[in-house]
């Protein structure tokens, strides 16, 4: 097993990638391929991913983490970008130390009326547990089988989700009963901060509505909303360089 440590790219502006849920810091491999060495692109383990050792916790606690983790890499302001659940932490991120964030890049990020029916299942007491037992100790196991997984980046994600120091499924499971406290007062927070923010969504996104980005962009007085096509949910694995395209040129235009 790899160490914890970041997966990195030294040099430039600090750009920290968070991952959404389930997955890991290998969910930005191919974006820190593409990226400029303008950039110094630094992709972490959330709780209860990958090589991290503490278990899944709250969207405020993943913030709280994240803030510790960047005052040990003496980062004192960086760019957050977060995809899915991590939008959501890059959200919380902001909102508790605006200072700390030159910028937000929210990839297919969670946020208001991002809940679907299936996540209120998934969320439920009975349902839910057996759902994300199920799903999560057979799909990576099934995904790894699958002849030439590493040439679909669906596949590939599935076969590399793990956590070494618990089950992924009570981290999948955490975390979807997490989504029903919502981000309002964190975008309320942001509303007062003003942290420059893009927004960017594919509209065939499945897993999370482009109607949620939508909203993002709306209630985020500093926000430009970016849509792109096929990525799907998996805008990091499905179009890197069109992701590190975006965050490039969103870098750039802060200076």
């Amino acid at each position: 097993m790899p160490q914890f440590e970041p997966a990195r790219s030294p040099g430039g502006e600090p750009v920290v990638l968070l991952h959404g849920q389930p997955g890991d810091r290998s969910d930005w491999d191919a974006v820190i391929a593409c990226l400029p060495g303008s950039i110094d692109a630094m992709a972490l383990d959330r709780p209860g991913y990958g090589e991290n050792p503490c278990p899944a916790t709250t969207v405020e606690d993943n913030a709280r983490w994240l803030g510790e983790r960047l005052e040990r890499e003496q980062i004192t302001d960086a760019v957050l970008v977060g995809h899915s659940y991590g939008g959501g932490v890059a959200l919380a991120a902001a909102a508790m130390a605006p200072e700390r964030v030159r910028g937000l890049v929210l990839l297919a990020s969670v946020g208001p009326g991002c809940l679907t029916p299936w996540d209120t299942m998934l969320a439920a007491p009975v349902a839910g547990p057996m759902i994300s037992v199920t799903a999560w100790s057979l799909l990576p196991w099934l995904a790894r089988r699958y002849p030439d997984h590493t040439a679909n980046p669906s596949w590939q994600a599935l076969a590399e989700i793990h956590h070494a120091h618990g089950a992924v499924w009570r981290s999948f499971l955490f975390e979807q009963r997490e989504l029903r406290h919502g981000f309002e007062r964190w975008i309320a927070a942001l509303q007062q901060a003003s942290v420059p923010t893009l927004v960017v969504a594919d509209s065939t996104d499945k897993v999370v509505p482009v109607a949620t980005a939508r909203a993002l962009h709306e209630q985020l007085p500093c926000s430009r909303l970016e849509l792109v096509r096929g990525g799907g949910h998996q805008l990091p694995r499905r179009i890197p360089q069109v992701i590190a395209a975006a965050i490039t040129d969103f870098v750039e235009s802060l200076d």
